[in-house]
């Protein structure tokens, strides 16, 4: 088995190697005739979450009854191996039913707690001696991905030269995506404290204010304003919206009406900073390629001097963009995965790609792109839980390179 793991790990490490890259940005896939796109209503994954939420509407009694009759699959007449099951399993519900009771995230109880139980089941199979401290690792495994990896904000940095900026001149830009916001907690004063702390040039927003639990919900909107209001930089504040599933259409101009945030709804944006033109196109994200790519191309019509930035939620423009002159693309959209597995990488990246752009920096061709493993989680069924992809924000220093 560990050997079959090695061989798998080598294979997709060579698939990924940078000449793979250059050959994979030539490929423009044709999506046109595709009738389901992530991010949006009807697709499966879309329908699976809310199909989770019916889980959440079990009368208590009977879900624990459920949980009971799980303990029971591996060996039903063995009471202890039952008893222990059971025991872990009510451990569970009770671990992440604590998290909106102290503030850490406010999404189901009931749909984790069974993907979990499912999972113990598994473990159960094997000899006791064997799965009792599997069984206690997992609880420890709960409440590291459910109560402290998801709050575990960090900053990421990352450094670019470019011909386009004067030598010695450097542009700080802070990068932030996937917001999510469900309720304040204490990611979300992290974040602000952050973003206080770096005093950037730029902050620009890759979209997805809400969750997709409380996308018009008057509280949660609300603390979104809250949490942006306090943002600043020098040169002021841009954003586009995130997948039409989560950001609507009818809530986000009220949302952010009077906030210091430029809404960039397919826009270009050219600000100076420090004497160096940095241009900022904000195109809306319906996460099919063949409609947003037109429409990037038609915003980018007449050339545009000094530094290019593409503010897009998804990171499946980039193959058209990287043919467009932009220099650095800015997304988020896949989290990163949420859960990933060691020398595999994310579960579920939510992309037409697949696993091709989870998150991370990669160059594609002459434009470098970014997708950020984002601050928030996602929403409707979903497990509130981040495991090996804690969140992040990151702050890019741009600096200029001499013209040969």
């Amino acid at each position: 088995m560990v050997r079959y793991i090695w061989c798998l790990t080598i294979i997709y490490n060579f698939v990924r190697h940078p000449l793979f890259k250059i050959y994979e940005i030539m490929i423009e896939f044709d999506f046109s005739k595709r009738h389901s796109f992530p991010g949006t209503t009807g697709n499966s994954f879309d329908n699976l979450l809310h199909a989770f939420i019916l889980i959440e509407r079990i009368p208590l009694i009977v879900y624990v009854l459920i949980l009971l009759i799980l303990s029971l699959i591996p060996r039903p007449t063995d009471f202890l191996l039952v008893a222990i099951r059971w025991f872990f399993s009510l451990g569970d519900l009770a671990l992440v039913a604590g998290l909106p009771k102290y503030g850490k995230s406010f999404g189901p109880t009931k749909p984790p707690v069974l993907i979990l139980s499912l999972l113990r089941t598994l473990v159960a199979l094997l000899p006791l001696v064997v799965s009792l401290p599997l069984q206690v690792m997992g609880t420890f495994l709960v409440i590291y991905g459910f109560w402290i990896e998801p709050h575990r904000l960090g900053l990421t940095k990352q450094s670019l030269r470019s011909k386009k900026i004067s030598p010695g001149k450097i542009i700080r830009i802070l990068h932030v995506g996937d917001l999510h916001v469900e309720r304040i907690t204490n990611r979300e004063r992290q974040l602000n404290q952050l973003v206080r702390d770096l005093k950037p040039d730029l902050i620009l927003f890759s979209g997805d204010f809400l969750n997709l639990s409380y996308r018009k919900d008057p509280v949660a909107i609300e603390a979104v304003r809250s949490v942006i209001n306090e943002w600043q930089a020098r040169y002021g504040i841009f954003g586009v919206t995130g997948s039409p599933a989560v950001d609507l259409q009818e809530v986000i101009p009220n949302l952010v009406k009077g906030l210091p945030l430029v809404w960039l709804n397919d826009k270009v944006q050219s600000v100076s900073i420090d004497g160096q033109e940095v241009n900022i196109i904000g195109v809306t994200c319906s996460h099919k390629p063949f409609i947003d790519g037109p429409h990037l191309k038609s915003l980018l019509s007449e050339p545009l001097s000094g530094f290019s930035i593409l503010l897009y939620h998804s990171p499946d423009l980039s193959p058209i963009a990287a043919q467009t002159g932009i220099d650095l693309q800015l997304s988020g959209h896949t989290h990163g995965g949420q859960v990933r597995i060691p020398f595999w990488g994310a579960i579920f990246t939510g992309s037409l790609y697949g696993k091709r752009f989870e998150m991370g920096r990669e160059q594609m061709g002459d434009m470098t792109l970014y997708i950020t493993r984002g601050v928030g989680m996602e929403g409707a069924g979903a497990p509130r839980v981040r495991f090996l992809c804690p969140p992040e924000i990151i702050l890019w220093e741009i600096s200029g390179e001499e013209i040969e």
